[in-house]
């Protein structure tokens, strides 16, 4: 069994290790990751979840809160709930000169869209954010949307309307129809 004070890092990056503590304790629909951050270390960009909500509890020192509207020092102890959406927009950065140990507790729903409003990214995911195993994870930048029947076969009434539109009286002689006036 997992124990957030003894912990087994499964993963070690530059300035953060993490375990999946609620996978290991065998959740199923519940996320759990234990994340250690050395100084200057980041979980991740400042990201809004579109269907995971998440909770955050401060367990060893003192990270700094990133969130759509600003910046706070969180104290050890500390819990701090990120709601689905724009109002949950979050990042932990330890802006500190000793390691902070947090725990992220997380909702496993999917498909998620979680947009990173910073880069203009938003990421697809067809299983839970940090799930293991299959599933689509999708990264796109929000400049390269495109209309939703580009490179589709449109309906008829839609090639149509866009021809009115487009041509107007001159849209109807062009789909054999007589303006009338």
């Amino acid at each position: 069994m997992p124990n957030i004070l003894k912990p087994e890092w499964e993963a070690e990056l530059p300035g953060l290790r993490g375990q999946r503590v609620g996978a290991a304790a065998g959740a199923e629909k519940l996320g759990a990751t234990l994340y250690e951050l050395d100084p200057g270390g980041r979980v991740s960009p400042l990201h809004v979840h579109h269907a995971n909500e998440e909770l955050l509890i401060v367990l060893r020192g003192t990270p700094t809160l990133r969130t759509l509207v600003g910046e706070r020092e969180l104290a050890e102890g500390e819990v701090v709930a990120f709601p689905i959406g724009e109002r949950g927009a979050h990042q932990i950065v330890n802006r500190t000169d000793q390691p902070v140990r947090i725990l992220i507790v997380s909702e496993m729903v999917a498909p998620d869209i979680v947009v990173r409003p910073e880069s203009g990214k938003l990421s697809a995911f067809g299983r839970p954010p940090g799930g293991a195993g299959d599933g689509m994870h999708k990264v796109f930048f929000e400049r390269d949307e495109v209309d939703f029947w580009e490179g589709e076969n449109r309906p008829k009434e839609d090639r149509e309307r866009e021809a009115l539109q487009r041509w107007g009286w001159a849209g109807n002689l062009m789909l054999g129809r007589a303006r009338t006036f």
